[in-house]
């Protein structure tokens, strides 16, 4: 039986142990943290979604959607287990202008069998109402004189999106999957810092621990999130990356929900491309984060244990952009929410790939937008493995990959390490 060390215990790292262990590979997971899903994972808004910028993507999550919707068929655990839970809520997507992009992604629904309504400017407030229609494009700064002050035209309109909502316990269902994995013979170690990765004849073969000991390994996956992109440097593998990985700083917020609904209950996802932030219900109320528009800088952080958790503007900017929408937003006087890293790629998409170090790959760069395509990760990296190590040569042919759900096939080219910049990205959070 071939072994197998996957670096990281998050969703990523827990749907490729659970599909690696179905598949017959002797599965080791690694984690320096103390339980599964402990690090950025845990801080995920866990928002499940097919809207896209990218076909190969939209059709992902549109797979993924359908084992979040039955988690508990999908995972398969005894009933004294604990689950995570989907909601669904659905997914407005508010836009400026004509909404040329949106066109473009509802084209590719169709393609898909994506469903999804379109919504006139007034009838955004069918479902947020008393919603504030103005136009809040391009976004501004706080620091900004015209911060906050709106355009004299409306939004465009909005896509509302059928199959979407959110995970109430992302952190849990990186738990469930290791229960899964477990369950198929995986071994989880925590508390296990990787020191090195150990080569012999040109291939990876093994994992140097900070403890001294070494896991044996035919193979090695860099599931790491944050800590991915220092383990490719260590791993010597970013010589041929087109496409390179660092962690990003993001602030969220939590905050009570508009005063004339109860978003708990009753709120929806939304995705607002004009007045610039996402949200979803939260048990607090509503939990509100950027859809990094062009004029907020980027902060990119060189060592993800040392990021500072204190809250800045970022969070002001982004709550006020919330209640330009919403104006019976309740904003408190403390900044509450969380400071957590994304695993940004340079064009927003993931690499799920091959590296020049045979034996090493990488499922990285998901830059805060993969959560929910976990399951089809687990599945694709199976397959893209299996495949390379039994000799197919994915950078000159790249393979192909069955849905298993929704019967469509993709190109896992879309996600090589040497691709070009993608130019249908958003170049946001919003993939």
């Amino acid at each position: 039986m071939k072994q197998v060390v996957i670096i990281g215990a998050g969703i990523i790292g827990g749907a490729i142990a659970y599909e690696m262990a179905k598949a017959g590979w002797a599965v080791t997971v690694v984690d320096k943290a103390p339980e599964a899903g402990y690090g950025s994972t845990s801080n995920s808004s866990a928002v499940i979604r097919i809207n896209y910028s990218v076909m190969e993507t939209c059709a992902m999550a549109l797979e993924g959607w359908t084992y979040w919707r039955d988690w508990a068929a999908y995972v398969d655990l005894p009933d004294e287990r604990p689950l995570a839970a989907y909601r669904e809520t659905g997914s407005l997507v508010i836009y400026s202008g004509e909404g040329a992009a949106m066109t473009r992604i509802t084209e590719i629904m169709d393609r898909i069998g994506g469903a999804y309504d379109r919504v006139a400017p007034e009838g955004i407030r069918d479902y947020l109402p008393k919603a504030d229609l103005q136009s809040y494009a391009p976004a501004k700064r706080l620091d900004h004189p015209d911060f906050g002050e709106p355009n004299p035209e409306q939004v465009g309109g909005a896509v509302f999106f059928h199959q979407a909502g959110y995970v109430n316990d992302p952190k849990l269902a990186a738990q469930n999957l290791q229960w899964a994995a477990e369950r198929e013979g995986a071994a989880f170690r925590f508390r296990a810092k990787v020191q090195g990765i150990e080569t012999l004849d040109g291939r990876v073969s093994g994992v140097r621990l900070a403890d001294g000991s070494v896991l044996p390994a035919d193979v090695v996956v860099n599931a790491a999130g944050p800590w991915s992109a220092a383990l490719n440097r260590m791993a010597g593998v970013t010589g041929d990356m087109t496409i390179r990985n660092r962690p990003n700083r993001q602030e969220v917020a939590y905050i009570p929900g508009p005063a004339n609904m109860d978003y708990r209950q009753d709120g929806i996802v939304i995705a607002d491309l004009d007045a610039e932030f996402y949200a979803r219900p939260d048990p607090v109320g509503i939990c509100v984060g950027s859809t990094d528009p062009a004029c907020d800088p980027h902060e990119w952080i060189e060592d993800p244990d040392a990021l500072d958790t204190r809250f800045t503007d970022q969070w002001t900017t982004i709550v006020m952009r919330g209640a330009m929408r919403l104006p019976e937003m309740r904003i408190p006087g403390q900044a509450s929410g969380l400071v957590a890293l994304y695993d940004t790629s340079d064009d927003w998409l993931p690499i799920y790939d091959r590296t020049s170090l045979p034996g090493f790959y990488v499922a990285c760069g998901t830059s805060g937008n993969q959560f929910k395509m976990a399951p089809v990760v687990g599945k694709l990296m199976t397959h893209l493995i299996t495949e390379s190590e039994a000799g197919h040569d994915h950078d000159a042919e790249p393979l192909s990959f069955q849905l298993e759900q929704t019967g469509r096939e993709i190109d896992l080219g879309t996600y090589s390490r040497k691709r070009r910049i993608n130019a249908e990205s958003s170049f946001s959070v919003m993939g």
